[in-house]
């Protein structure tokens, strides 16, 4: 009567041990989900935090090529990984960093050799330098289509790592995208005999690949920003020394008064202006236009200003002098670049001046015995489009006499060609309007009027080309 109560108790006891076993056990496995979850969480933190570390820091892009794909690494626990990006051109993919061990997914058989398997440190090496070209494999296809890949340890696009005797079991290629924009791909490997990559880790994968893309873009920015930092303080500098090689001031010269101004388009310019000792009875005047602007430009009237200074001494021809320039500059001068020059000699006391254009804007001229205003206009040809045989047979003094109250006008075509809201531009009949109606001023004064003209006449217009005005009048 008891044995089968017995039985029946034995069995419910047994049962419940077993159920009491496979709770702990349920437990147990529930805890290390967790830990594992957890241990995940703080790794993808970690993560996140040296992303932010390393844009926040001055990391260099090599870096954080490095700790984007480590970090993978230990997240997704692969053995090996690494990291392509598109080149500037977007025509192909080139290592960003490749981890020892990594699979060849591209053809090396012709730097390892096509039977041959080589050691990881070798393989490592010729991927290192190995470009992946469009339409070249799984990379390719990845990059191009903008959509993850999952090849399992049999896939026949491992045979090449196989050869070579890369870990090679399970792969994860994964686009790096952001904004619309692929920068590249990011692989990963595990050895065949580990869990191949599942669901989940895809969709981490994913996750961490869109903030790693989001980070080289912000890296990029940055880097950018700290370029155009640096070339602002360059073009400072260059603008500093470019205001020391212009004349501080005008010289005072008897018989005349002389003033000048220069105001560049950009940080530095392309127009000059000096004022040149020739003997003492003699003050040299020259006014130039480099064709182009910026820093090519302000390099070439550097030198320019150079062989001015060093050949004007003594020289009471201006044709010659010029003549002497373009013999030195010629051979400096790019095919696509030439300087327009007008160049003026002043003779002290009296009012002769001998005068050489070579293709400058022909200055102004004013007369104050009949109020007019005309144009000095001799032939001339350009520095540095010829090599000396043409340029010296058109390059001839002019030689002109100022009377008291006459006026000589120097400009760049900055001045005339200046340009409106509308696109009109201020012109020469303007400009001799300007000289008419203010005649009667001193030389510092009327260059003071011609530029506020000037600029009320274009307003809030964008100045596009360089400005140069001298004002030479005779007393």
């Amino acid at each position: 009567m008891y044995t089968p109560l017995l039985l029946l108790g034995g069995v419910m006891i047994t049962t419940l041990f077993g159920v009491v076993a496979w709770q702990r056990s349920y437990i147990r496995a529930l805890k290390k989900a967790r830990e594992r979850v957890a241990t995940e969480e703080a790794r993808v933190f970690d993560f996140l935090h040296g992303l932010g570390a390393a844009l926040s820091g001055t990391a260099k892009s090599s870096d954080l090529h490095i700790l984007i794909v480590e970090g993978m690494l230990r997240i997704l626990r692969s053995k090996s990984g690494a990291m392509y990006l598109a080149d500037e051109c977007g025509s192909e993919l080139q290592p960003a960093f490749i981890h020892p061990g990594c699979p060849a997914l591209v053809d090396l058989s012709t730097q390892i050799g096509a039977e041959t398997p080589a050691d990881e440190k070798a393989m490592t090496r010729q991927l290192r330098i190995r470009h992946v070209k469009r339409g070249e494999g799984v990379l390719a296809e990845v990059w191009e289509a903008q959509s993850p890949q999952v090849l399992a340890p049999g896939d026949p696009r491992l045979e090449e790592a196989r050869r070579v005797g890369a870990v090679c079991g399970h792969v994860a290629v994964m686009p790096l995208c952001y904004s619309g924009r692929t920068f590249g791909v990011l692989m990963l490997a595990r050895p065949a005999e580990e869990e191949p990559f599942s669901n989940g880790d895809m969709q981490v994968f994913l996750t961490l690949a869109e903030q790693s893309a989001f980070t080289l873009r912000t890296a990029e920015v940055f880097s950018d920003a700290a370029e155009k930092r640096r070339l602002d303080t360059d073009l400072e500098v260059a603008h500093e020394i470019q205001r020391i090689l212009l004349p501080s001031k005008a010289p005072e010269f008897e018989g005349f008064e002389i003033s000048g101004l220069n105001l560049p388009a950009r940080h530095v310019s392309g127009d000059y202006y000096d004022f040149l000792s020739v003997d003492e009875a003699h003050c040299g005047v020259v006014i130039a236009d480099v064709s182009g602007k910026g820093v090519p430009a302000s390099l070439i009237m550097a030198t320019c200003r150079g062989v001015l200074r060093g050949e004007a001494e003594g020289e009471l021809s201006a044709a010659e002098l010029l003549r002497r320039v373009n013999h030195r500059m010629f051979p400096d001068i790019k095919e696509d670049m030439f300087i327009s020059m007008a160049y003026l000699i002043l003779e002290k006391s009296a009012g002769k001046v001998t005068f050489c254009r070579a293709g400058h804007d022909a200055p102004f001229l004013y007369r104050a015995s009949d109020k007019t205003v005309s144009r000095i206009n001799p032939p001339g040809m350009a520095v540095g489009i010829d090599s000396g045989g043409a340029f010296n047979r058109v390059s001839r003094d002019f030689s002109f006499e100022m009377e008291p109250g006459d006026f000589v006008v120097l400009y760049t075509d900055g001045v005339t060609e200046a340009l409106d809201l509308e696109g009109e531009e201020f012109g020469v009949p303007r400009v001799t309007q300007v000289l008419l109606d203010n005649a009667h001023l001193c030389a510092g004064s009327l260059l003071d009027r011609i530029t506020s003209e000037l600029k009320s006449f274009v307003g809030t217009a964008p100045q596009h080309d360089d400005i140069t005005l001298i004002v030479i009048r005779k007393k």
